[in-house]
């Protein structure tokens, strides 16, 4: 009996230690399913190339792909997408996020860069053209908020406003309208800006954040062991909701 096989897609990068991170997120999900056949494709910058690893999947094998990427995007809706049509038993699954364990997650990262209590937070993300991505990752915002008391505001790294460097702004800016003595810039004893990142590894995006003109920026979410779950998570509903006559991937 052919196994079930996992496509783990992500988007790709030149970066080297963000390529590194995703593939050791690839083999976390493996060592986690011993029993799954997991293989590895992207969509853009490099190889293997998501239309070719789904052409080249064993006739009779049922397979999901599950997107690396942490919200409905381009990515999801046309290239996983077209990509799943192109082969019958193929099978699309949703996104990371949002997720509540993504936001356990940077409550973690935010702890270890020391959020204080009269800080703010600018979740970063990448940004999309597609709406959906951008309410995705207000709902993980919305997530944070319920973890942490500080003001959180989200940011985006292209397609999407505001930008990083202006949701930076705009926090700087509402603290010194604050009530009280006014502040122009940050005194020792005032609001810091921190950037979450949500992003998955380094490359291009994570390097422009310590650009934004915040205090400090977390590292991206990878690694960390839940990462893995949560991708094998999504492929599991992929298979229930298919094995019930659902939709397979996200339509929202």
């Amino acid at each position: 009996m052919t196994r079930d096989i996992l496509v783990a897609c992500a988007h790709g990068t030149g970066n080297r230690e963000g390529r590194a991170a995703i593939l050791t997120l690839i083999d976390q999900v493996r060592g986690a399913r011993p029993d799954l056949e997991v293989r590895d494709a992207y969509v853009d910058v490099h190889g293997p190339e998501l239309p070719d690893v789904v052409a080249g999947l064993p006739a009779q094998a049922r397979a999901v792909v599950v997107p690396l990427l942490l919200s409905v995007g381009y990515h999801v809706k046309v290239d996983i997408a077209r990509a799943v049509a192109s082969r019958p038993g193929t099978l699309a699954a949703g996104p990371l996020g949002p997720d509540e364990r993504l936001a356990d997650l940077l409550e973690v990262r935010l702890g270890e860069a020391g959020l204080g209590a009269d800080d703010a937070v600018v979740l970063a993300a990448a940004g999309s053209s597609n709406p959906q991505a951008a309410r995705d990752v207000e709902a993980l915002a919305d997530m944070l908020r319920h973890r942490i008391p500080n003001r959180v505001l989200p940011g985006y790294g292209a397609s999407t406003s505001p930008s990083v460097p202006e949701a930076v702004a705009d926090l700087r800016a509402e603290e010194a309208r604050a009530p009280g003595e006014p502040r122009q810039a940050r005194t020792d004893d005032g609001m810091r800006v921190v950037i979450a990142s949500y992003l998955l590894a380094p490359g291009y995006f994570h390097d422009q954040l310590a650009k934004a003109g915040a205090d400090s920026v977390t590292p991206p979410l990878l690694p960390a062991p839940v990462m893995a779950q949560i991708v094998l998570d999504r492929f599991d509903e992929a298979i229930a909701s298919a094995g019930t006559g659902g939709t397979a991937g996200p339509e929202k």
